[in-house]
């Protein structure tokens, strides 16, 4: 079964605080929904029409894994603390066979 991800690129952050503080919340509940964080930065090299923006992409069992995880209440609840902080994009995706 091919695993699932989400792959996130912070467009803004005005409030380095409120994402600090998601992070310590949230990091928990994505680790605990079977979660395993394999990036999570600045790139350090851009090519292309890259920009310099913070991406984080977590490693999920599966595609229903991955969305489970989005959606549950507690996240949910957490990631609202982002809300006027960042923008963010936001894509859960299924991995290649």
């Amino acid at each position: 079964m091919a695993k699932g991800y989400w792959v996130t690129t912070y467009r803004s952050v005005s409030n380095p605080a409120a994402l600090a503080r998601y992070a310590e919340l949230g990091t928990p509940i994505i680790l605990g929904n079977g979660g395993r964080i394999l990036v999570r930065g600045i790139p350090d090299r851009l090519y292309e029409a890259a920009e310099a923006q913070r991406c984080v992409v977590i490693e999920f069992e599966s595609l229903a894994a991955a969305v489970a995880a989005y959606e549950d209440p507690a996240y949910q609840q957490v990631a609202a603390i982002l809300t006027g902080a960042v923008v963010r994009d936001v894509r859960v995706m299924e991995g290649a066979a």
